[in-house]
């Protein structure tokens, strides 16, 4: 048996979703197939939601941990794993529920299955069922990578999904990988109790962010008593009794170490998910790092076929895979003026503490490329109102062109950076200068009245 729609959609998350709801709102009959346990995507279920309600959690034990500093008495604050997750199960099932009343409200043929290409223009379901359709979307997203690292296969270990679900406090972790993921679960486990051990191979953690910000970072889960080992080339990982064991070579002495402990975290990046796709059947082609190849309108090798979110890339990052999927839904529609999913300004926020978020380009990037550019920064740690908050580690950097003073960039680190970053949100895409903003009000004593002291540095520096 066949099914015919205009458009069918494989992956239920951020770019499926949306993808689907544009191509019914265009008046297109649309299918969704997820062959998934629980619908909703990554980020609802297993990513950004969940992640951020624990961090949220374990912010708060901190501070509460710090009561004397700030003249409070708070004898005990200590973690309540059982109430910990009920809490997220609670959130998450809100958000979860309400995504699965968007699918089945009658507006969108939902099929719980896997989806594998016979041809161009149909895909086969679990049960045999045919579907066609003039315009796919695939976004099926990303999971866990497992680099060839000797033993690790073999060896038991937590991924992040894991880790966002555990019912106590684990005696002691390590944990494989330096970048967002790793360091925000790194410093959850180490808030709630746990021994942490990090390795990273390169030089610097967050080594997306520039190395102020990973120094920055890397010093805050020292001083929280993180054990942190940067510069590394992993030997191997083996089980030993109730223990892990992970060797691995310190790159600045050259001397091979082992470190030990309960339970290991695989956290060394995620890759896209396509198998049993059967793309080749499609002439749905990979690039060379997995993902699938799309030109600027989403489309892939095959042109009817688009692709949108983890997938295909370039960046894992929710608001992008929404727009993908709401593009190819209105270029499979032949809606006409319609521009490319724009990059820039690339919006990221790491969500540690402190903070870390960076829009625009980077001090790196302007430099390797050869732009003229101003820059100056300012440290939370001569900002009133951080230090009456004791958030005193980080800083604010502002990149301008030299000339008008316009905006090409801005790093925080430090307290509520992924909130203050969107005060540049604005500015960068109307090509604001330092001027512009200047002219706004800021209000004393706020976190985000420290934006503008780099802001009237780069002002000085233009006019003199």
């Amino acid at each position: 048996m066949t099914k015919t729609y205009d458009f069918i959609a494989i992956g239920a998350g951020s770019a499926g979703f949306n993808g689907a709801r544009v191509a019914r709102s265009l008046g297109k009959s649309v299918a969704i197939v997820d062959g998934a346990r629980e619908l909703g995507g990554l980020c609802i279920l297993r990513g950004c939601m969940p992640s951020k309600t624990l961090l949220w959690s374990t912010d708060i034990l901190h501070r509460a941990q710090k009561g004397k500093t700030f003249g409070l008495r708070i004898p005990s604050a200590k973690v309540n794993m059982a109430a910990l997750q009920s809490r997220k199960q609670r959130i998450i099932g809100e958000f979860a529920d309400f995504r699965m009343q968007q699918l089945q409200s009658g507006k969108y043929a939902l099929y719980r299955s896997q989806a594998r290409f016979l041809d161009p223009h149909t895909v086969e379901l679990d049960d045999g069922l045919k579907l066609q359709a003039g315009s796919f979307l695939i976004a099926t997203g990303s999971r866990v990578s497992v680099p060839p690292v000797p033993g690790l296969p073999e060896t038991p270990y937590w991924t992040s999904d894991d880790v966002l679900a555990l019912k106590r406090v684990p005696e002691s972790v390590i944990m494989l990988g330096g970048g967002i993921v790793a360091c925000e679960l790194a410093q959850f486990l180490r808030r709630i109790g746990s021994r942490v051990i990090q390795i990273q191979r390169s030089p610097q953690i967050l080594k997306e962010t520039s190395p102020e910000a990973g120094a920055v970072v890397a010093q805050a889960f020292r001083d929280e008593g993180i054990e942190l080992h940067t510069g590394t080339s992993l030997e191997s990982v083996s089980r030993h009794g109730q223990q892990v064991e992970v060797r691995f070579v310190d790159l600045d002495s050259g001397r091979s170490r082992t470190v030990r402990a309960r339970h290991l975290v695989n956290a060394l990046g995620r890759e896209p998910l396509t198998d049993g796709l059967a793309l080749g059947a499609a002439g749905v082609e990979l690039s060379a790092t997995g993902r699938i190849r799309v030109n600027r309108w989403q489309q892939t090798t095959q042109p009817h076929i688009y692709a949108g979110g983890d997938v295909c890339g370039p960046h894992d990052i929710v608001h992008l895979a929404v727009a993908q999927g709401e593009l190819a839904a209105r270029h499979a529609a032949g809606v006409r003026g319609l521009r490319p999913v724009s990059t820039m300004p690339l919006l990221g926020v790491v969500f540690t503490s402190p903070a870390v978020a960076r829009i625009g380009a980077s001090e790196r990037e302007l430099r390797d490329a050869g732009t003229p550019h101003l820059t100056a920064s300012y440290p939370f740690n001569d900002h009133g109102k951080s230090i009456l908050m004791d958030e005193c580690l980080g800083y604010v950097k502002v990149l301008a062109e030299p000339q008008r003073g316009r905006i090409l960039g801005a790093e925080i680190v430090g307290p509520e950076a992924g909130e203050l970053i969107h005060c540049f949100s604005g500015p960068l895409a109307m090509k604001a200068t330092v001027f512009d903003i200047l002219k706004a009000p800021w209000y004393h004593p706020t976190l985000a009245e420290i934006l503008t002291y780099p802001l009237e540095e780069i002002a000085e520096q233009i006019a003199h």
